[in-house]
């Protein structure tokens, strides 16, 4: 049986919060990488790729002896530490999808089980969090016409599974943008359209959500050079906040403050220049009535 973790099903993101703290306390103790590795054994580039998150997993061993080589000596806050490592160590809840997922996607799923908050663009189809099941599965079949029914199935299986973190205890704050365009493209046909924007008016009602529509009139904006985008905060003072930015094979994490800060504003001008999210389901209507 494949175990899970209870830390917000986000194991990876857990390894990068205990990479930074072990980086902080590698540096508190004054010593360099090629030290701390002499140290406990291991090559000053292991300890690097341990403090990056680039590690599949952390052992248990390698954490205990770099905290006794880092000075910590607080039984409760060692115990602390090794259980945190064994909860890292486990499998995300979408290990059973790796075979109809790319391998760069499971960091995007441990990114967006573990975020307080996150805020989106999209340009070209509804958020996967607020799509429906018909809609998604149109959309799959869409951007992978040779997929079997199998394959197409448990995509739509996985988005649907990510969905559930909109209902549960203590959920992320979800903000969407999205272009006029996206409502406008006709996925799966008028039905499933009229359904999707029934969708989005009933998350839009939630104090957790807020979808905004950037309409043809209201001309270009700052994001139509970059395309779609996810911005992601997390609780953890340990943890910047990220950028993810997707492409037909591969995506990209932006942790770097300057980066960040480029998008983060370019969500910020597209929120005052999109319309209110108070006329979101006025917009809505609309262009439900048109389908």
């Amino acid at each position: 049986m494949t175990a899970e973790t209870d830390w917000g099903g986000a194991p990876s993101v857990l390894r990068m919060i205990l990479g930074r703290q072990l980086e902080e306390l590698r540096t508190r103790a004054g010593l360099s990488y090629a030290e701390a590795g002499a140290a406990i054994g291991v090559s000053h580039s292991t300890i690097r790729r341990m403090e990056a998150a680039k590690v599949a997993r952390l052992r248990l061993a390698d954490a205990e002896k770099l905290l006794q080589v880092y000075g910590v000596t607080d039984q409760e806050e060692i115990d602390a530490f090794v259980q945190s490592v064994r909860e890292a160590n486990k499998r995300g809840w979408w290990h059973p999808y790796r075979d109809v997922m790319p391998d760069w996607f499971a960091a995007y799923l441990s990114l967006e089980q573990a975020a307080s908050q996150i805020r989106a663009y999209e340009n070209q189809f509804v958020h996967g969090l607020l799509q429906t099941e018909d809609y998604a599965r149109a959309l799959l079949d869409a951007i992978d016409p040779h997929a079997s029914a199998d394959a197409t199935e448990r995509r739509v299986a996985l988005r649907l599974r990510r969905q559930e973190l909109l209902a549960r205890e203590g959920p992320p704050r979800l903000w969407v943008m999205m272009d006029e365009t996206v409502l406008r493209r006709p996925v799966g046909g008028p039905e499933v359209m009229r359904a999707q924007i029934d969708r989005l008016v009933e998350l839009n009602r939630l104090p957790h959500v807020t979808v905004q529509i950037m309409p043809y009139a209201n001309g270009p904006h700052p994001a139509m050079r970059a395309g779609a985008f996810h911005l992601f905060r997390f609780r953890a003072p340990e943890l910047p906040d990220i950028v993810y930015l997707s492409g037909l094979v591969g995506a990209v994490y932006l942790d770097k403050g300057d980066d960040v800060v480029v998008y983060r504003e370019a969500l910020d001008r597209l929120g005052a220049q999109a319309a209110p999210a108070r006329k979101t389901e006025t917009l809505l209507g609309a262009i439900r009535k048109e389908l």
